[in-house]
């Protein structure tokens, strides 16, 4: 706690006088460096933890945690294995999943698709998803499905149209395997968010789905949803064991491995070079601070000829430089949420100046920028930006402290 007396004279520290213009120049340097640095670190990180976030919950909603792929595509006695992992401690949720890369064609254009049969729950669960038509009309047996909106772009399609599923694998003839082409209505059209699966993805009841395939009453996939994703090896580990030879379990590690990877990687990398600029600001501060002891010589051996105490002027100074820190940590705070509050303009506008499209969703896979602020990560960013300042204070200050009155004052 500072004394009316140290925090009189850390004020008047802070605001140098008319002939300390420099020194005041480099300490306004300081707080501004602080600010960019701190605003960049929340800024780059809440996106990038964003990017993480969203991707996750994207892939998650679409295919689980994680997926029991048969080995051949079907999985024989599914029912068990589900109620094996419907059973399963940890386990939020398991549905059965049909999966096929097939083509689909209308009006003469032809794009590759996914074709994805599920329960009935399942699509009902993405009805928030739905831009156009009604997700409660894909139901079995009324030969309706939902698209992607990519998709119904490229191949030119609205509600209501009849989009042909083209299935390779047909029935055997006398005349050899004839190619299946089988059409069904649009009744909806959603958006996910993640680009390649908009434009690939159709939906349709599983029912529908093992007809257009000819799987009998088997299915190809079971999705998982847990409760922990981080850990969802640990909690699969029993099943994995029983499905040994028949299956094998991929989670949303092992199927996004590279782009995850290469995401935490670069959010690492990121983190330990903007934390330089917040070294560069502390430096700063440093300096200002070593030019304003130098400046204020005689002053501290005023001070203490009147009876401060060593510990009085080391707080004084250690003061003066941590809340030039702390003011363009705040500083820094306050513009690095308002850069992340008006993110996609800004990127809107940089691309509309630019003319080049910095937020490309054909690369990015998501179609708006996000953001995930973590109050652990802001946390972090505020006690390095603060740590640091009051790190650089600690040399001029112990100067200061350290300062011979009889030795600065002998000619006075």
């Amino acid at each position: 706690m500072l004394t009316p007396f140290e925090r009189m004279i850390a004020k008047r520290y802070l605001w140098p006088g008319k002939g300390e213009a420099f020194i005041a120049l480099v300490a306004g340097i300081s707080v501004g460096v602080v600010m960019l640095s701190v605003a960049m670190l929340v800024l780059v990180m809440s996106v990038m933890g964003g990017f993480r976030s969203e991707m996750l919950d994207k892939f998650a909603g679409l295919n689980g945690h994680a997926v029991i792929q048969a080995y051949g595509g079907e999985l024989d006695d599914w029912e068990r294995v589900l109620a094996d992992v419907q059973a399963t401690d940890g386990v939020i949720n398991a549905s059965p999943l049909i999966e096929q890369p097939l083509m689909g064609a209308f009006n003469g254009r032809s794009n590759v698709i996914f074709v994805r049969g599920n329960t009935n729950e399942d699509i009902a669960s993405m009805s928030d998803k739905v831009i156009m038509g009604d997700m409660a009309s894909v139901v079995p047996g009324r030969g309706k499905v939902a698209i992607g909106v990519q998709l119904a772009t490229n191949l030119g399609i609205r509600v209501g149209d009849t989009i042909t599923i083209i299935n390779p694998q047909g029935r055997a003839t006398p005349f050899g395997t004839s190619i299946r082409q089988v059409g069904y209505e649009v009744g909806a059209i959603f958006e996910i968010g993640l680009y390649d699966f908009d434009e690939t993805f159709v939906i349709m009841p599983m029912s529908d789905a093992q007809t257009l395939l000819l799987l009998g009453d088997k299915i190809g996939l079971i999705e998982v949803t847990v409760t922990d994703p981080d850990n969802v090896g640990d909690i699969l580990g029993g099943i994995e064991e029983q499905l040994t030879g028949r299956a094998v379990i991929a989670d949303w590690k092992t199927i996004n491995s590279t782009l995850f990877e290469a995401l935490e990687v670069e959010r690492v990398a990121m983190f330990f070079v903007l934390s330089f600029m917040v070294l560069v600001a502390s430096f700063n501060i440093l300096s200002s601070l070593v030019m304003l002891v130098r400046a204020k010589t005689r002053d501290i051996a005023i001070m203490r000829t009147m009876g401060a105490s060593r510990r009085s002027l080391l707080k004084i100074f250690v003061t003066t430089g941590t809340t030039i820190g702390s003011l363009g940590t705040v500083a820094g705070l306050i513009l690095g949420f308002v850069l992340l509050y008006f993110r996609n303009p800004i990127v809107n506008g940089i691309a509309a100046v630019t003319g080049v499209e910095i937020w490309d969703p054909q690369v990015r896979f998501l179609t708006t920028l996000p953001v995930r602020v973590d109050p652990w990560e802001i946390a972090g960013i505020v006690a390095l930006g603060i740590g640091l300042s009051f790190l650089a204070t600690l040399y001029p200050a112990l100067k200061a402290s350290n300062t011979d009155p009889v030795q600065v004052l002998r000619y006075e």
